[in-house]
């Protein structure tokens, strides 16, 4: 049965000169509630405004919605002077709402659960500019020359945030629209903080709002003086231009949504989806961070057998007698993917470089390689730069496919403006034609295709431990950057120039998702001596059938617990300061004994790593008890007792 939380509110405010509409759509749970409405700018425009809540507490201040549209008439092709300009400006008249309720779930290719709801009430607010009697010019060629447009809002509350995008309905006059920005804004209470980030592989800055400077990556995680954690972000990006958000000039404390260029469009267009989500402790955000998928179309791939997440080791050392060791070690470690990295076809930055054939001054043998490999269970990945990929995908797919390539690594990918983006996602799209997975590097922030083509696994757009960041980094990052999506990472162990403790390493493969997760950055075969505890590495899935958040506060230390099948995984880590924790096991199935298998930092253990391994029989009554080192954690198997 269909439920609506749909209301219209009229009332006459003081210092108006014309009756004012309030549009209210609640969560199914009736905590979010989104205010739509309109009312005078000056004396002759109008501007559309809302504000959201979540538990009756503010999230955002009355704030600005629009976009910024510059069209040109197409007068010319009719024989007509074209001196006449015609722009997207104020005054929308609301000539209707259509409601809806969606109550489902669905079942993912792989993610962080085996199945996700998707649960909203929705309205659809639907406008005109002009007027439709009017200009209109009759034309042989059936070209319906009208000075009006239509536009709708498309508003969504769910349980876990809401969300809103501009949508604009196939338009009779044919006119393209050129976008030149947006009016969104974010306005937020005073004294908000937020975890200011300029680019997305940078650090994080906690900054009160004001005291911005430049713009700032989303998702954007901010603090409120009322106690709620805020989040807001971008969804469904495909086929547009790439958002973000810097302080307005208009408004205090408010966000503007700024876009990295004009993008021209054709109608029927859909923006991508902005969205909110609110919680009162922190780690609710995480725990709901599927909203962004739900804000994608489902899978287009029909097949998705070929889509295999695993565990990936880096080839740095591009000869076949180093790679062919790589390969024995990730068979010995039950890791499912080798990757040849950058260089293996030539200089990346070139654009002479020839990614369909091996550079001659390397000792590579790619269909041999392959060979080898498939003949231990390993799968091989290839670096492709994009000056490459850009002007030669449709010539190394087949190729690719033909050599049995598993998966592409995109690197130093274009984002921002519209014709790049969408390159990226039709690149994507091309590769699931050939049954290649894809990790796309550098600055790409995920938001959501991986649930409509499940072959993008991961991807980075994050300060990963290539950069070595500190402790507080790595606890800051699941309350932000993993907000969007899975994060590539690309965790270290044996490389002396991490700045956590192994046991946080180890704990990370738990903490941080990626269905292609890679291990052993900047490692060589040879670095292994028998470290009993990487056979946690040897043990962790990538995917989940369920993710729960046990503990955890933003930039302080997280506990997160995942399960795969039958087991349970859970990793823990604090930040540059010691830190003593509980871990409640009240996730486990009642009734059921489980051996535990905890990997703890230990000083007094000779190996280099200096990783405790011990184990224990535990319940759903027992909590574990651990008192991490500074820049430390803990890692725990879970199985069941026979």
């Amino acid at each position: 049965m269909k439920r609506y939380f749909f209301t219209i509110l009229l009332f006459i405010p003081a210092i108006n000169m014309f009756a004012q509409a309030e549009t209210v759509v609640q969560s199914p749970d009736g905590n979010y509630v989104f205010t739509f409405y309109q009312k005078s700018k000056s004396e002759n425009t109008t501007q559309m405004y809302y504000r959201v809540s979540y538990r009756n507490k503010t999230v955002i201040e009355e704030s600005e919605l629009g976009l910024l549209i510059e069209n040109r008439l197409f007068e010319s092709a009719l024989g007509i002077p074209n001196d006449n300009y015609e722009y997207w400006d104020d005054n929308l008249k609301l000539v209707d709402v259509e409601q809806n309720t969606v109550n489902q779930t669905w079942k993912p290719v792989y993610g962080e659960r085996s199945i996700y709801p998707d649960y909203y009430n929705e309205i659809i607010l639907k406008f005109q500019k002009g007027n439709s009697a009017a200009h209109h010019v009759s034309t042989d060629n059936g070209y319906d020359k009208r000075f009006f447009y239509f536009m709708n809002i498309v508003v969504r509350a769910y349980n876990e945030g809401v969300a809103f995008r501009y949508a604009f309905p196939e338009a009779s006059n044919g006119l393209f629209l050129h976008i030149t920005g947006e009016q969104t804004q974010f306005a937020f209470p005073e004294n908000t903080l937020a975890y200011y980030e300029k680019w997305a592989q940078g650090p994080y800055s906690l900054l009160p709002i004001q005291d911005w400077t430049d713009e700032c990556e989303r998702p954007l995680t901010l603090k409120l003086t009322n106690g709620l954690t805020v989040a807001i972000g971008e969804a469904g990006l495909t086929d547009f231009v790439r958002m973000k958000f810097r302080l307005s000039d208009r408004k205090n404390n408010a966000l503007q949504a700024v876009l990295y260029d004009s993008a021209d469009v054709v109608t029927p267009f859909s923006v991508p989806w902005r969205w909110i989500a609110a919680a009162e402790k922190p780690m609710q955000l995480i725990e709901n961070n599927y909203l962004t998928l739900n804000l994608n179309k489902p899978c287009e791939i029909e097949n998705t057998g070929w889509i295999k997440p695993g565990k990936a080791i880096r080839i740095s050392q591009l000869n076949q007698g180093d790679a062919l060791k790589y390969v024995d070690f990730a068979a010995k470690r039950r890791l499912q993917y080798v990757h040849l990295d950058a260089g293996w076809y030539g200089k990346e930055f070139l654009m002479e470089s020839d990614a369909a054939k091996v550079d001659s001054a390397k000792d590579l043998n790619i269909p041999e390689l392959v060979k080898y490999a498939g003949q231990k269970g390993i799968g091989v990945v290839l670096y492709v730069n994009q000056r490459a990929l850009s002007r030669q995908l449709d010539e190394i797919l087949p190729l690719y496919k033909k050599w049995g390539i598993k998966g592409i690594k995109f690197g130093f990918v274009q984002v921002g403006n519209q014709h790049w983006t969408t390159w990226l996602h039709n690149a994507v799209k091309k590769c699931a034609e050939y049954e290649l997975l894809v990790d796309i590097h550098d600055e790409y922030r995920p938001t959501g295709f991986s649930r409509t083509y499940p072959n993008l696994l991961t991807q980075e757009g994050i300060r990963g431990n290539e950069e070595f960041p500190d402790a507080t980094h790595n606890t800051v990052l699941p309350f932000t950057r993993f907000l969007a999506g899975a994060g590539d990472y690309t965790i270290c162990y044996f490389d002396p120039r991490i700045k956590t403790t192994h046991a946080h390493q180890l704990a990370l493969a738990v903490v941080y998702y990626s269905p292609l997760q890679f291990l052993y950055w900047y490692d060589t075969p040879d670095h292994y001596n028998g470290e009993p505890e990487i056979e946690l590495f040897d043990n962790v899935p990538t995917v989940w059938d369920d993710t729960r958040v046990i503990d955890g506060a933003i930039g302080e230390y997280i506990i997160m617990a995942r399960r795969s099948g039958d087991d349970w995984f859970v990793g823990a880590i604090t930040n540059n300061d010691a830190r003593e924790i509980s871990i409640p096991l009240d996730f486990l199935d009642k009734g059921k004994k489980y051996i535990a298998t905890i990997y703890t930092d230990d000083d007094t253990i000779s190996t280099q790593t200096k990783v405790a391994v011990t184990g224990k029989v535990v319940s759903t009554e027992d909590a574990l008890k651990f008192q991490l080192k500074a820049s430390g954690g803990a890692a725990i198997q879970l199985r069941t007792k026979k």
